[in-house]
């Protein structure tokens, strides 16, 4: 082979990165859960550093489609990796389904009286935004199913994300919110006020899933952390903090 064409092909294959943290961008109500996560890792790749970059995951995909250098993508749906593979961003063979969110409504009100006099007591209601967060959406999705989306939109403040949104409720700045139940048992968020999981049939599903962007396929360790997302410690992981995990094959 000529030196000429070996040059070539150096060009167009990535250079293997393996001494480089790998990289994971993952969705805010994520962010009570990585560093246990990265820890169970970590006990069987000790060798790996990981960086874990937080956000909506509406606001990942754009990061990454605009050269964001993340590995590896963990989003709040299934739709936001869909459309990284969809746009040649993503690898559509390493993709996975790893766990199921739950949305909460959270009071800091202990009243006790149901979910939809709550939400209609309420002054001020923390959602994420909907346009990028798959909680935001599913908040909206429950408050139209409870016909209160039109009544409380002028009382709604948007957070950036999941995560966010609890923030608004910690602080004040709401007085009640729909946040994720593994952000709400983080601390002692779930002792304090009052809180409500969502039935899963009045909105879309939060199964969560996993894919290895096209840059994440130069790291030797994206694949193997995409593995360990399926694997039994992973997903006792996720179980503690209030996920459906799929069941072991």
């Amino acid at each position: 082979m000529s030196l000429r064409l070996l040059f070539v092909l150096g060009c167009l294959l990535p250079a293997a990165r393996g001494d480089e943290p790998l990289r994971v961008a993952a969705a805010a109500n994520l962010t009570p859960v990585m560093p246990e996560l990265v820890a169970a890792f970590a006990a069987e790749a000790s060798e790996v550093p990981v960086a874990v970059i937080y956000g909506a995951s509406g606001s990942l995909v754009a990061q990454i489609r605009h050269g964001a250098p993340y590995d590896v993508f963990l989003s709040a749906d299934l739709d936001y990796p869909r459309a990284l593979i969809a746009a040649g961003d993503a690898d559509p063979s390493r993709f996975i389904t790893f766990a199921s969110g739950k949305l909460a409504f959270w009071s800091a009100d202990p009243v006790d009286v149901d979910l939809a006099a709550q939400l209609i007591a309420s002054r001020r209601v923390a959602i994420a935004n909907p346009a990028t967060a798959p909680y935001g959406r599913a908040a909206e999705q429950t408050l139209a199913h409870l016909g209160l989306r039109e009544e409380l939109r002028s009382r709604m403040v948007i957070g950036e994300n999941i995560s966010q949104a609890a923030q608004f409720v910690d602080s004040g700045n709401a007085d009640a919110g729909f946040v994720a139940l593994s952000v709400l048992l983080t601390g002692n968020r779930a002792t304090r006020g009052r809180h409500w999981v969502i039935d899963e049939s009045w909105h879309e599903s939060l199964a969560q899933g996993a894919v290895i962007t096209r840059r994440g396929l130069a790291h030797p360790a994206a694949t193997r952390f995409l593995a360990f997302l399926s694997s039994d410690a992973a997903r006792k992981v996720f179980a503690r903090h209030g996920y459906g995990v799929p069941t072991s094959p």
